[in-house]
């Protein structure tokens, strides 16, 4: 809402063009619709375009495609440089590393990051995932006729697809928020052999008993950009660490403001990233 107002607050004023910056997009995993719930994402940038804003600058959306919803340029930027950094000048045993996917819908970016850094790549499938139960809610009303209806899925056992044996097991994401999907697949990775364990994202919201749970793991270190500030969430577990991405978002606005073209903060970046 503050962003909200200030943004109307400087088209009343005449503003010739309003740019927000916007590194952590609120609401990004309700970019689908699950069963007849809302679209938030949607809802977000339709308020956003509809205050003013000329141009955002994010980065790392849950979705590339949530810039659909938007009728303004949008510039998606992205954080793994930064983490890939970080990961071959803070892990020096980081050639016997292996990235590693929490689950089959985080592969994409787990393979992004082992191809760029010529690792192999791991993926923990069987995850259990938490379930809404219609007949909890309140929404379980059987039609008059009968109807064919999806069987349910059944969730095979943890398993862990890749060698991680002896290795560095680097899981990477996107978000950090719950913390049990990322401590499950650490005990799954230790059980398998991996002897040290970091998990790196982007956007560490790190809500709730997110640090206790971190500090009772065996995950060894958690790095997560600054896109969120989370100093509180460090002087609880000293295994948060941070990494500065202000560069890139200082550059881009330099970029805008100047009316120079962005493409060099894209390269080497695929449809796939």
């Amino acid at each position: 809402m503050e962003l909200l107002i200030m943004v109307y607050a400087c088209r009343t004023s005449c503003a010739r063009s309003i740019t927000g910056v916007v590194p952590y997009f609120p609401y990004s995993k309700q970019c689908k619709m699950r069963k007849r719930g809302s679209i938030v994402s949607k809802l977000l940038a339709s308020m956003m375009c509809k205050a003013g804003l000329t141009h955002l600058i994010t980065m790392d959306l849950h979705q590339k495609e949530i810039q659909g919803f938007f009728n303004i340029p949008v510039d998606n930027l992205r954080a793994s440089p930064f983490l890939l950094q970080y990961i071959q000048e803070e892990i020096p045993d980081y050639r016997n590393a292996v990235i590693v996917a929490k689950s089959p819908a985080s592969a994409r970016r787990a393979q992004s990051f082992a191809e760029r850094l010529r690792l192999g790549i791991a993926v923990i499938h069987g995850e259990a995932q938490d379930a809404e139960s219609d007949l909890v809610d309140g929404r379980h009303s059987p039609p008059t006729v009968k109807i064919p209806l999806l069987i349910p899925k059944e969730k095979p056992p943890i398993t862990v697809v890749g060698d991680v044996g002896g290795r560095i097991a680097i899981i990477v994401d996107d978000i950090i928020d719950d913390v049990d999907s990322f401590v499950a697949a650490a005990q799954t990775l230790k059980k398998h052999g991996a002897y040290k364990i970091f998990v790196m994202a982007t956007h560490g919201i790190l809500s709730s008993d997110a640090p206790k749970l971190i500090e009772e793991s065996a995950i060894d270190k958690v790095v997560v950009t600054n896109t969120i500030p989370h100093e509180h969430q460090k002087l609880q577990c000293i295994k948060i660490q941070t990494v500065d991405i202000s560069l890139i978002l200082s550059e881009a606005i330099r970029r805008i403001y100047n009316g120079e073209s962005m493409s060099y903060l894209f390269r080497h970046i695929g449809l796939e990233d």
